[in-house]
């Protein structure tokens, strides 16, 4: 599938108006805004926090990928383009242990 196609089969984050990436301590590492042309990545990020219980691990994290499909080869060949997808081809990211939070509006 591509990611349009994706897109279309995640639960929608009309909800929120965000979604925080925090550490063990709680400070944000990094947001997504619910803004225009981040609504995509906020979806993504939104289901694997529901699918995943919160938790960016391997699996959320090679989830997450397959779901950008035809974005992740594009953010590797031009790395800082898409920031979402940037952060889960780092390769602490998986192991960090961080959570994803989403921000109810």
């Amino acid at each position: 599938m591509n990611f349009k196609e994706t897109l279309d089969t995640l639960p929608p984050a009309d909800q929120l108006r965000g979604l925080d990436i925090v550490d063990a301590q709680g400070a944000v590492v990094h947001h997504i805004p619910a803004a225009p042309g981040k609504m995509g990545s906020l979806r993504v990020y939104n289901a694997l926090a529901e699918r995943f219980a919160g938790a960016l691990n391997p699996e959320s994290v090679a989830q997450g990928l397959i779901w950008f499909a035809e974005h992740v080869p594009d953010a590797q060949a031009n790395p800082g383009a898409h920031p979402n997808i940037d952060l889960l081809l780092k390769p602490d990211t998986a192991t960090a242990g961080w959570r994803l939070v989403p921000l109810p509006a």
